[in-house]
């Protein structure tokens, strides 16, 4: 039997889903939520593009495709994890580029993998707390430029590497990906199996043309490998969707982490280049504007984990942040779990206990790609994509982070 404080919820439509979906003045809405095609680093269509004119291509598309003057923005934050030369100045310029004036300040933010969910929240943030009315939320990645040795420092504090858990930020991330499998039982054919679904969902998705409205074609030189001539060609499908993948095929593959391992090139996500932007606004001020409203930002939340472990983040920040709106799981339409390795994706939807058919439904990470900053932002084009699609309402985003955290947002759909 319902309690009474549940019944007059109901009667009040005081529910914590109502209060989810309903509308107010004060709300943070989402105008415009864009991203780049994400591609192969190294191979694909960006392998020749430097991040900050993937990021000025997205960013001048989102304020285009709202319609904003870009001089009206309080802020803009943007999600790098692998920046050149400190960060800011990239993305600084990539803004300036874009054609938005220099009277408008940027930053970069880096929360690993969940950079650019960071930088929604921050804006967000800025716009409940009234230190801006409008703002952007981004991440850019190009792990073509900016991904392997060269990123890494010359060493790190022998004391500071004396505590376990300091020492265990420096694993590499398959190797946490073999812990997650190996101390929660997630066999290799599980992973498997997850990770064919990943790429048939994706495929399936690309063949019905179901990214069209969230990608921004990008126009760029790319130098042909087998010629080694340069040529222009238009970015505008996700170069690392593979038709044809099964459980099968993978199974061939050899682990790349250890050995005896289950963790190998299938069942993990791909090292990508990409960009995404969130125009966030508080909602009278887009309405005074005229602007379109597509989505509502609820709530994020975040948490630590044992960095030994750091893949099972999601599992402990989507409890978090529907606890903090007091929605349950059934509230939830869908699901974007960022797919890091199939191992720590297969145990947060296990431990959630949420049906795997209610995550990303359109593919992800292990398909699409892992740009690490853009991710976070992906995410939130991706799932109002998928929101206008199937009519879903509300839709938690979630990623692990390297070091052992967790990040979770809920947003609700207005399309």
């Amino acid at each position: 039997m319902a309690s009474i404080t549940q019944r007059i919820q109901n009667l009040t439509g005081t529910s914590p889903k109502a209060r989810a979906l309903a509308q107010h003045d004060d709300d943070v809405v989402i105008v415009v939520a864009v991203r780049s095609a994400i591609t192969k680093a190294k191979k694909g269509g960006f392998k020749d593009t430097r991040p900050e004119e993937i990021l000025s291509g997205v960013l001048r598309a989102a304020y285009t495709k709202a319609g904003v003057n870009p001089a009206i923005f309080g802020d803009i934050t943007v999600g790098n994890v692998l920046p050149a030369g400190g960060g800011a100045t990239a993305a600084r310029m990539a803004a300036l580029h874009a054609g938005i004036p220099n009277t408008v300040p940027i930053s970069t933010v880096n929360r690993q993998c969940a950079s650019g969910l960071q930088a929604v929240n921050v804006i967000a943030s800025e716009i409940i707390s009234g230190q801006i009315d409008i703002g952007i939320g981004a991440g850019v990645e190009s792990m073509t430029f900016g991904y392997g040795g060269g990123a890494m420092p010359d060493g790190f504090s022998e004391a500071v590497l004396s505590n376990k858990e300091a020492e265990d930020c420096l694993l590499p991330m398959g190797i946490t990906s073999e812990n997650v499998a190996a101390d929660f039982g997630i066999s290799r054919q599980v992973q498997d199996e997850f990770a064919a679904k990943s790429f048939q969902k994706a495929a399936a998705a690309q063949k019905a043309g179901k990214f069209k409205d969230e990608i921004v074609p990008l126009k760029v030189k790319w130098v042909d490998p087998k010629t080694e001539q340069e040529k222009e060609i238009v970015v505008e499908n996700d170069d690392g969707v593979r038709d044809g993948v099964t459980a099968e095929s993978l199974a061939k593959l050899k682990p790349a982490f250890k050995r005896d391992g289950s963790t190998h090139a299938g069942n993990a996500s791909q090292v990508s280049d990409g960009a995404a932007a969130v125009i966030l606004a508080r909602r009278s001020t887009a309405k005074k504007l005229g602007l379109p409203i597509v989505g509502k930002f609820v709530a994020a939340s975040y948490t630590g984990v044992p960095p030994r472990i750091m893949g099972v983040g999601p599992a402990y920040a989507i409890p978090k942040v529907l606890e903090l709106t007091g929605l349950s799981k059934e509230d939830i339409d869908f699901y974007e779990i960022n797919e890091a390795f199939a191992s720590q994706a297969v145990y947060s939807v296990q431990v959630l206990g949420i049906p795997f058919e209610k995550v990303n439904l359109n593919g992800g990470a292990i398909a699409i790609g892992h740009p690490l900053g853009c991710t976070g932002a992906r995410q939130v084009a991706t799932g109002l994509n998928i929101a206008k699609q199937t009519g879903g309402k509300i839709f938690v985003t979630s990623m692990c982070i390297g070091s052992g955290m967790g990040m979770a947002a809920v947003f609700v759909s207005e399309q």
